[in-house]
């Protein structure tokens, strides 16, 4: 059978394989990724080889709170891959975890180690969350964490985020009450916005200081200022140790002496009964 004659005037389309510049430019493409995949997997079979080991992990902040134990731990179970393998960021997220650290820096350091920068917790206060009852640290920037201590620390309590400002106003109340030479055993605020502090005056239990709300007329710290000029004339002229204060009067206070009767004595003989 014959070929059917073409029309003149009109052309067959090409296809792929008849166009050579194409052809030429899809094999420098699949030639290009080939040698990059390559390369990617020489360096991976590279890296995987037992080649480049960590040696040393070196932390460079002197460790007040975190024992050598701790930082062994923290290691163990993130250090993983040799120099260039390794994942800092799991790293410093194992130190970040553990009781005492607030923040981790870690940095390869050539050839052979890691350096571990640890910013440690410091404790100023203990905090009381609300009802619950439980019982954190917090650091000087305010904020709370878990972890155990041993030192003697001020308690402070207050509804749950307000820490800040109760350790603020821990700060400010310190200051004032300063010119006694009373240790300021905690700072409490309710959850109608009242403040109290509790004051070391050698009785048991300490005094109590009711300071109430912040009010316009008579700002917190100016009614505490005004009980602590008043504090040893009025302490002079007691029978008993000051149990409790109350501060909450734009001008004045009222005092409550600790009910129980302590005698003391010298030589057998009675020479003095608080009531």
């Amino acid at each position: 059978m014959a070929d059917r004659p073409k029309k003149p005037g009109r052309t067959e389309p090409e296809g792929f394989w008849d166009r050579p510049q194409q052809m030429l430019f899809a094999s420098g493409v699949l030639l290009f990724a080939a040698i990059v995949g390559l390369g990617y997997a020489l360096v991976v079979a590279l890296l995987m080889l037992p080649v480049f080991p960590l040696r040393e992990l070196v932390v460079v902040t002197p460790m007040q709170q975190v024992t050598a134990t701790q930082v062994e731990y923290a290691a163990l179970d993130s250090v993983a891959g040799n120099f260039f393998t390794v994942n800092l960021d799991r790293v410093r997220a194992s130190f970040e975890k553990l009781p005492w650290v607030r923040r981790a820096v870690v940095r390869r350091h050539w050839p052979d180690g890691l350096e571990v920068e640890l910013e440690e917790q410091v404790a100023v206060a203990l905090w009381k969350q609300g009802e619950s009852g439980e019982v954190k640290l917090v650091n000087t920037q305010g904020e709370l964490f878990a972890a155990a201590s041993r030192e003697s620390l001020p308690s402070l309590a207050g509804p749950p985020g307000r820490v800040v400002d109760v350790l603020t106003r821990y700060r400010e109340f310190s200051g004032v009450v300063a010119p006694l030479e009373k240790k300021l055993l905690g700072v409490s605020l309710s959850s109608r916005e009242a403040w109290s502090l509790r004051l070391d005056n050698g009785a048991a239990g300490g005094l109590w200081v009711e300071l109430g709300r912040e009010q316009d007329k008579a700002p917190l710290n100016a009614r505490l200022s005004r009980f602590v000029n008043a504090y040893k004339e009025t302490e002079g002229r007691l029978k008993a140790p000051m149990a409790m204060a109350d501060l909450r009067y734009p001008n004045g206070f009222a005092v409550r002496l600790n009910a129980k009767v302590v005698p003391v004595t010298q030589d057998g003989k009675k020479v003095k009964e608080y009531r």
